[in-house]
């Protein structure tokens, strides 16, 4: 999950993400040039990028438009659930409670962004979320670090995680594109012991 100021670093910044195997990174629309750092991010070969914190469907056009293939929202609107399906793209929804997990059901989705995990009950809470609803696949985000991330993946309902450790802002704005790719390598590694069938 990546918020990046200066976008004219988002190429470097993919790239130091693909050399320590991580083909995927969410940018998040948290900032005015997060648009053009988008566009970057899509333009390096062999880099997956969708958009975050998408909250309305005029954002859902700007990011198609950008280069995303998916979109992450905090929260949950059959809105912008609709607009992602107008364009094709995946989307992750994000969900707290049962109720919002019913609702994204109602639109069809099965895969969900469980937000903010840590502060909405952390693993236990998707222990608990797992009985009752066998069928969803959770991506957690919001307080995952390395110091916890692996009691996240070992969940059989936790599809993947999600996480900025790797992409620290004051990493990005010194262009410690070394370390990036380092702490990625460490998640990355991490991640494979955990799924030996390959990281997702």
């Amino acid at each position: 999950m990546v918020v990046i100021d200066d976008p004219t670093k988002a190429a470097s910044l993919a790239e130091a993400l693909l050399a320590g195997g991580l083909p995927v990174a969410e940018v998040t629309l948290r900032n005015p040039n997060a648009l053009r750092a988008l566009r970057a991010f899509a333009a390096v070969p062999g880099m997956v990028v969708g958009a975050g914190t998408v909250i309305n469907e005029t954002q859902v056009d700007e990011v198609f438009d950008a280069g995303a293939t998916f979109v992450v929202s905090p929260g949950l609107s059959a809105a912008v659930v609709r607009r992602c399906e107008h364009h094709g793209l995946a989307i992750l929804a994000g969900v707290a409670n049962p109720t919002d997990i019913m609702n994204a059901l109602t639109l069809g989705l099965t895969a969900m962004k469980f937000f903010p995990a840590e502060a909405s009950g952390g693993c236990a809470m998707l222990q608990a979320l797992s009985g009752p609803f066998p069928q969803v696949q959770f991506v957690p985000t919001g307080g995952i670090s390395l110091a916890n991330v692996g009691s996240y993946l070992a969940l059989p309902s936790v599809a993947a995680v999600g996480g900025s450790w790797m992409v620290a802002p004051n990493l990005i704005e010194r262009g410690d594109f070394a370390s990036v790719t380092a702490l990625t390598l460490q998640a990355s590694a991490l991640v494979a012991n955990f799924r030996p069938e390959g990281a997702r």
